[in-house]
C-alpha cells in the first residue's frame, strides 16, 4: 500500500513538472488605428511561426500598411515597399528577399493568419512570401459549399471544422492552397472594421498602418 502511494506521488509530481515545462504557444499583437488583434501562432507551422516572430522582433512590420482590402474576403499587408508609399505606388510585390517553404494544412476560418504568395507556374511548390500575410474575414459557409470544396480539392472536413465554417465563416476556397500559421484570440471585431474601410481598387484610401510585436 505504501509502495503504491509513493508511485502515485511520483507520478503526480512528474505530471506537474511536465505541465510546467510545456512551452507556451507564441503570440503576436498587431496594432492598428482601429484596435489591436492578438494571434496565437501554430506549432504545426514552425517555419512560418519562427519567421513571423523573427520579423516582428526586428521591427520589420512597424509602420507598414495593410495595402490590400477585400471586404468579405481578407485584409493583407507586410510589403516593405508600403512604408511611406505614395498613393500611386504599386504594392504587393515586396518582401525580405527570401521565401518560406509551404506548410499547408489548416483551414481558412475567419480570424486565421495566413501567408500570401505568388501563384501560377512560377511557384509550383506554393512557397510563401517571406513577409506578406493576410487575415481572413470571409463569411459563413454552407454545407453545399463545403461539399463542393471537398470534391474539387479532394479533402474531407471534420464535423467540428464544418460547424466552425458555418458558424463564424471563412474562405474555404483557399484551403490547401496557402499556409495558415495562426489564429486570432483577441480582437476579432477589428477585422471587420479594417475590411469596411473605403478603398481605391483594393488599396485603402486612408493609410492603414500596423505595428507587430511578440507577447511571449
Amino acid at each position: 500500500m505504501i509502495r503504491h502511494s509513493i508511485h502515485l506521488c511520483l507520478f503526480i509530481t512528474f505530471a506537474l513538472l511536465l505541465a510546467n515545462c510545456t512551452p507556451e504557444k507564441k503570440k503576436v499583437k498587431v496594432e492598428t488605428q482601429y484596435g489591436d488583434m492578438v494571434f496565437e501562432l501554430y506549432d504545426s507551422t514552425p517555419l512560418h511561426r519562427d519567421n513571423f516572430v523573427k520579423l516582428a522582433n526586428e521591427g520589420f512590420y512597424n509602420d507598414l500598411l495593410f495595402h490590400r482590402i477585400v471586404n468579405g474576403f481578407m485584409v493583407q499587408g507586410g510589403d516593405p515597399n508600403s512604408r511611406d508609399a505614395s498613393p500611386s505606388t504599386r504594392l504587393g510585390g515586396g518582401g525580405p528577399g527570401y521565401k518560406v517553404d509551404a506548410e499547408i494544412g489548416s483551414p481558412h476560418f475567419k480570424g486565421t493568419l495566413a501567408a500570401a504568395r505568388t501563384g501560377g507556374a512560377s511557384n509550383p511548390t506554393k512557397q510563401s512570401s517571406g513577409s506578406q500575410f493576410y487575415i481572413v474575414q470571409g463569411k459563413p459557409v454552407s454545407d453545399a459549399e463545403l461539399n463542393a470544396n471537398e470534391r474539387s480539392k479532394k479533402i474531407e472536413y471534420s464535423d467540428a471544422q464544418r460547424a466552425k465554417y458555418k458558424e463564424i465563416g471563412g474562405t474555404p476556397m483557399l484551403d490547401m492552397e496557402y499556409t495558415v500559421f495562426g489564429e486570432i484570440i483577441e480582437g476579432m471585431e477589428v477585422i471587420d472594421k479594417l475590411a469596411a474601410v473605403k478603398v481605391n481598387g483594393e488599396r485603402p484610401i486612408e493609410d492603414l498602418k500596423m505595428k507587430v510585436s511578440t507577447i511571449n
